[in-house]
């Protein structure tokens, strides 16, 4: 037995059936690491300030408590935290002492979701979790170091999927196929705001004329509307504090927007949606699009419309175009807006961003063909100012021979 104060000034105790390593093992006795060791073990722990008698907490155990610090948040982010956790009950990293695990039992371990079927997303949600938990035991002097700490992409670099924004040509033609056909003209207005304004989507189903001034020019973003899986509406805040902004409308936005306005019904604009409950109590009516039961149009009604059109343009064109979402109208936008010389910190506030590296790194998405513009249009301002220096000489050549002759 070794016995140890921690560093919370807790008594420990330390066992094993060996002294040293060249002690025997026990006959009917679990294999184990001897004392001696485990005393150097713990040592080189207390010197670098680890609490070793913490780190014996199973990683479910620490995530569970992790989970418990945090407090209103979001339906979609309590069932990620859920499905973590179901997943760590299942799997035996779970079942590690936070304290024994390393970057390669971390590495190994989201290998394994994803060669058990789980998509990337699923492994970025699960990472996404196991990292700030780990971070919290390196604050609680748990472990020396976090993990988790490495990106996923050096470890499962082909499953990656980047999202790319649409083309010039892939953008009109989709816009003029809802415009054109007789059942999906409806939507033209609205998937076509979204390309124009790069709104997050349950930002645009959350907008109501309040948030609406015609008058300036301007739409105000502050919450977004959700639906959880009980088919109950709430409205909540956006998910960082750069996520409120005000948006100045471009001319085609503009008038998109009076368009849908014009088409309008005030027929169900009594019904009321109230932001969370934890949230100070208020009510939100008069939404933009409301479906034929007269509730509000949420994101999923917005994928379903976009689905269904790509799905019969392709079925009547041989030029089909790819998969659409809502979310793509955003990554659109944002390389659409650079592309014309929008700088990138006006980008990242209409974005609604914490972070620029997060607007440039996953929203602008560049292609031979906007490389190739991009060069003509440099190309275009150094001769405009090769003549205009060519100009300014021959001025002053002028003037010198007229002060010559005089």
């Amino acid at each position: 037995m070794f016995k140890y104060k921690d560093l919370d000034g807790k008594t420990c105790y330390a066992y094993s059936w060996r002294l040293t390593k060249n002690d025997p093992l026990r006959k009917g006795k679990p294999r184990d690491i001897p004392l001696r060791e485990k005393e150097r073990l713990i040592q080189e722990d207390l010197l670098r300030g680890i609490s070793h008698s913490g780190g014996n907490t199973t990683v479910l155990a620490y995530v569970e408590k992790y989970i418990e610090t945090k407090s209103g948040v979001r339906d979609t982010t309590k069932a990620n935290y859920k499905t973590v956790l179901n997943i760590l009950k299942k799997n035996p990293f779970g079942r590690m002492k936070i304290k024994d695990v390393r970057q390669s039992d971390a590495r190994l371990f989201l290998v394994a979701l994803s060669n058990e079927g789980k998509g990337i997303s699923s492994v970025y949600n699960v990472r996404g979790v196991l990292r700030p938990a780990f971070r919290m035991a390196y604050d609680d002097q748990l472990i020396s170091r976090n993990p988790f700490d490495f990106m996923i992409k050096t470890i499962m670099q082909t499953k990656y999927v980047k999202r790319n924004a649409l083309s010039k040509d892939q953008t009109h033609r989709f816009l003029n196929f809802l415009k054109s056909d007789k059942h999906f003209s409806d939507y033209h207005d609205a998937i076509q705001f979204l390309f124009e304004t790069g709104l997050r989507i349950s930002e645009f189903a959350g907008l109501t004329l309040d948030d609406i001034d015609m008058e300036n020019k301007k739409i105000r973003i502050d919450h977004e509307l959700m639906r959880n899986s009980n088919m109950e509406y709430y409205v909540d805040k956006p998910k960082t504090d750069a996520g409120i902004r005000t948006i100045p409308l471009s001319s085609t936005a503009y008038q998109t927007l009076q368009r849908i306005l014009e088409k309008r019904s005030d027929k169900y604009d009594r019904f009321v949606v109230y932001g969370r409950p934890e949230a100070p109590k208020k009510e939100y009516s008069r939404f933009l699009f409301y479906d034929k039961n007269g509730l509000p149009r949420v994101a999923l009604h917005w994928e379903h419309y976009m689905s269904q059109a790509i799905a019969k343009h392709n079925k009547i064109y041989k030029k089909e175009l790819p998969k659409i979402t809502p979310h793509m109208c955003r990554h659109t936008y944002a390389t659409n807006r650079v592309a014309v010389g929008m700088s990138p910190k006006t980008l990242q506030y209409l974005m609604g961003h914490e972070s620029i590296e997060t607007t440039m790194q996953y929203y602008v998405h560049w292609n031979d063909q906007l490389a190739e513009e991009e060069v003509k249009k440099i190309d275009g301002l150094q001769q405009a100012d090769s003549e205009d220096e060519d100009e300014e000489l021959y001025t002053e050549d002028v003037d010198l021979k007229n002060e010559v002759e005089e």
